[in-house]
């Protein structure tokens, strides 16, 4: 818990959380964007003999092009051939459409889903007027994107389960954990250079989102990450992490868990646990209002009559726990 770390060692040396391409292994890049708040994620690049992956794009064609222009000092002579999304949400793959050549891989259950939410329904919402404080939040979160002329991602392979690739001599391990933060979480592991890119399994010093569950799933995956003992942890938003930044995720989710059950059980109203419940010092960290989306999946899980507001009604939720 606490304030944002602003770097993270890494074999010996320091990557600061700033703004660009950073290299944490011998041919292995992260792309940081801070603060790591809504929409504002990160995302990789490993480069081997004559191939590279990336790992996810962003959230929109802007960003998602000036990240590809600072890669392609590597990535002229070692071109993209696979590129990986590690779930469906758009500040992970809306940009897909910019990387021309590669076979585009994830899951099946975040093919299934990326046609959920298309960028023209995410642009066609923020111009919609919801009232009270919804209209101010969703500017505050996506205002500084821009959804328009954004395809639906392209998907050329989807798997199931687990999924071992060749990318220019680099073993990469594909490791499916969802549902949990979505429909269809995977990981992506290079067992030789003790690397992960965890997608939004993690969110450091932010608040993670459960928009799908089980969190016990999610718990679960936190697990599996630490069983792996990587060097370098790359997260979905925030800074570079090690084993103790994983825990902070798994033991914020078992927190929720907790204190959601006991007020339902108490009789309480999701929107009224999300208001009862005290933080501690997790409201340290961003996004602390998602509290509201995290009480609601528990209620899911607790009681199957229980009813969510949807996407819209959440956001309502948030909004008025951070300006109500």
């Amino acid at each position: 818990m606490g304030q944002p770390t602003n770097a993270a060692s890494v074999g010996g040396g320091s990557v600061p959380y700033s703004k660009g391409l950073h290299e944490v292994a011998d041919g292995i890049f992260a792309y940081l964007q801070p603060d790591g708040g809504w929409g504002w994620s990160n995302a990789g690049l490993a480069a081997g003999d004559g191939a590279s992956m990336l790992v996810d794009t962003l959230f929109d064609l802007k960003l998602t092009q000036s990240m590809l222009d600072e890669m392609a000092a590597i990535t002229d002579s070692i071109p993209i051939g696979t590129l990986v999304n590690t779930h469906a949400n758009g500040d992970h793959c809306y940009g897909n459409q910019l990387v021309t050549g590669a076979e585009v891989i994830t899951s099946a259950a975040s093919a299934a889903e990326m046609e959920a939410l298309p960028a023209a329904a995410l642009a066609a919402m923020m111009d919609m007027d919801f009232g009270d404080n919804t209209n101010r939040y969703l500017k505050e979160s996506f205002g500084p994107f821009t959804f328009t002329g954004i395809e639906p991602p392209r998907i050329d392979r989807t798997f199931s389960g687990e999924l071992s690739l060749d990318v220019g001599g680099r073993t990469v391990d594909l490791v499916e954990v969802g549902p949990a933060h979505t429909a269809g979480d995977i990981l992506v592991h290079l067992p030789r250079e003790n690397v992960i890119f965890t997608g939004d399994i993690l969110f450091i010093n932010g608040t993670p989102l459960v928009w799908d569950g089980p969190v016990s799933n999610w718990i679960a995956a936190c697990d599996r990450i630490l069983a792996l003992d990587c060097s370098v942890i790359v997260p979905g938003h925030g800074p570079l992490t090690d084993a103790s930044g994983v825990r902070a995720v798994r033991d914020y989710l078992s927190f929720v868990v907790e204190e959601t059950t006991k007020r339902h059980a108490a009789g309480l109203s999701a929107v009224e646990a999300a208001k009862d419940i005290e933080l501690g010092s997790y409201d340290q960290w961003s996004d602390w209002e998602r509290i509201a989306i995290n009480v609601d999946t528990v209620y899911g899980e607790l009681d199957a009559k229980h009813t969510s507001p949807g996407v819209i009604g959440l956001f309502g939720q948030m909004a008025d726990l951070k300006h109500g």
